[in-house]
């Protein structure tokens, strides 16, 4: 009998306890909340209260948090390293606070849970760090409308959920990585627009079927047309406001494309009859060097004469007659 409950005891001793994790996720959040001084935010953040409750932005399941969400209000420090104490969780929301600085924190490589990681409208900068791709679980990734400078890292490719890409708005530089063209697992959408990014876009991207680009407002140079073919799915893509130069009437494009903005460029070419087939909500091919005539049919004559002007010489409805 005795033996019997010295196993018992044992046992009890061996196994984790939930109470104990719960209590550590507590601790972790008065940890986070102290790093951000205090803010009138966290006000909700009571000792007294049950946390996963009635504590602003954090929820859980069976007891432990699985998603902490800081955002709009007036925050200031850095993320705290704290972060990465909580260890069941799923979304991390540091985004809307103008006031949040610093750069990421390596502990978040302990949240091998982590789905969603949006820090989004923060003043984070620095380089983005490569530790992220050990976040393997995470399927969106959205780092936008900060300052974050440097290359974009080639890890990202080694993410194998992931779903978007969203790096847009910053101040990165340098070219899309050749390791994008070996995604080793989804193939993402990608928001690169509005950095600093130059260059020519790897060959090897041409193999995928991504659902969304965006790589508009950058400094690219080269073939941009890599993003299409006729038997791809692809929806909506944006590459205006670069420097790409490419043959037009080369083109094969989907015909699930929905979005297309060729816009200020450096693309020349017979502006393709195909275009009149596609179901085109959005589009744009102005500031151009096409030419020819916009072939009728379809919805391009829909869009306003702005969507086709200052090119070298295309006429048709909606510009002037050929």
């Amino acid at each position: 009998m005795k033996l019997l409950l010295l196993h018992l005891s044992i046992l009890f001793i061996s196994l984790p306890s939930s109470h104990s994790s719960s209590s550590n996720d507590k601790n972790a959040l008065f940890q986070i909340k102290k790093a951000l001084n205090n803010p009138p935010l966290l006000s909700s953040w009571n000792p007294q209260t049950d946390y996963c409750t009635t504590w602003t932005g954090v929820e859980c399941t069976n007891g432990r948090v699985t998603a902490l969400t800081v955002s709009s209000g007036e925050v200031s420090g850095q993320i705290p390293a704290q972060v990465g104490d909580l260890l069941e969780l799923r979304t991390l929301d540091f985004s809307y606070l103008t006031h949040l600085t610093g750069n990421i924190p390596h502990t978040i490589t302990k949240l091998k849970y982590l789905d969603i990681l949006r820090l989004k409208q923060t003043n984070l900068s620095g380089p983005i760090p490569d530790f992220i791709s050990e976040l393997k679980s995470v399927t969106f990734l959205d780092l936008s409308f900060n300052q974050f400078t440097g290359p974009i890292p080639g890890s990202l490719s080694q993410m194998p959920k992931l779903e978007a890409i969203q790096i847009n708005d910053n101040k990165l530089t340098g070219s899309v990585p050749n390791s994008f063209g070996s995604f080793v697992g989804n193939v993402p959408n990608l928001y690169l627009f509005n950095n600093k990014l130059s260059g020519k876009i790897p060959e090897s991207l041409s193999k995928y079927d991504f659902n969304a680009v965006d790589l508009s407002g950058n400094s690219f140079t080269g073939d941009g047309s890599m993003f299409f073919g006729r038997n791809k799915t692809t929806i909506r893509v944006d590459l205006s406001r670069n420097m790409f130069e490419f043959d037009i009437s080369k083109v094969k494009f989907a015909r699930s494309i929905v979005s297309l903005d060729l816009s200020h460029n450096k693309i020349f070419g017979k502006f393709p009859r195909e275009l009149s087939k596609l179901r085109l909500e959005n589009f744009n091919v102005s500031y151009n060097h096409l030419c020819g005539k916009i072939p009728s049919g379809g919805l391009l004559q829909t869009f306003e004469p702005s969507a086709f002007s200052h090119n070298l010489c295309l006429c048709g409805t909606p510009l002037k007659a050929c």
